[in-house]
């Protein structure tokens, strides 16, 4: 029996030990997941932790038809598309970028010029912009596959749909990021 099993099945019989040791591994990618939907710190840290309760809650419901990780970043997908419905009105900070969980990182390439380095950042920026744009449906598939990198199958068990519409939504959501961002005039060929 796998190590994973065995604390997940510890867990199911209601030892908190092996709960912290279980998610130990998953809280950097839960907290990412999150943040690349609510944009905010605060409220990713929020909606990953609301999510780890939730999972401690049901946990004697996993019965191990899927991964468990597919099965967490489930739930931290809608704990964080909840609270962006609840806070729907707060404005989008374009100076917040990715960052590993702990403080804020981006990196400069060397051999760029001042112009090209601006240049890539704004593009970054208007791309973070424009996912956020998106319907939720088109969202999180791009967020899944393009900025997390699952794979189609991990996305369609995650949202609980079939593969064929993971690439469906991915294939539409990339079609009206590029229509978003040539009409904000910024950039003519995408």
């Amino acid at each position: 029996m796998d190590k994973e099993k065995a604390l997940i099945e510890k867990c199911q019989s209601g030892q908190v030990e092996a709960f912290e040791e279980l998610i130990l591994g998953y809280e950097k990618k839960a907290y990412n997941i999150a943040y690349k939907i609510v944009r905010n710190e605060q409220d990713a840290m929020d909606a990953s932790q609301e999510a780890f309760i939730k999972v401690y809650k049901s946990i004697h419901n996993f019965k191990f038809q899927s991964s468990f990780s597919t099965w967490l970043y489930r739930i931290v997908m809608n704990a964080a598309l909840d609270m962006q419905r609840k806070n729907k009105n707060k404005t989008l900070s374009l100076n917040e970028m990715y960052d590993d969980g702990k403080e804020k990182i981006e990196l400069v390439d060397t051999n760029d010029t001042p112009e090209e380095y601006l240049e890539r950042k704004i593009s970054k920026e208007i791309v973070i912009k424009g996912i956020q744009q998106l319907e939720e449906d088109h969202k999180t598939a791009i967020i899944l596959r393009d900025v997390e990198g699952f794979k189609y199958n991990e996305i369609a068990e995650i949202l609980s749909c079939s593969t064929g519409t993971v690439k469906s939504r991915i294939s539409r959501g990339r079609l009206k990021l590029k229509e978003w961002i040539k009409m904000q005039g910024i950039i003519s060929k995408v």
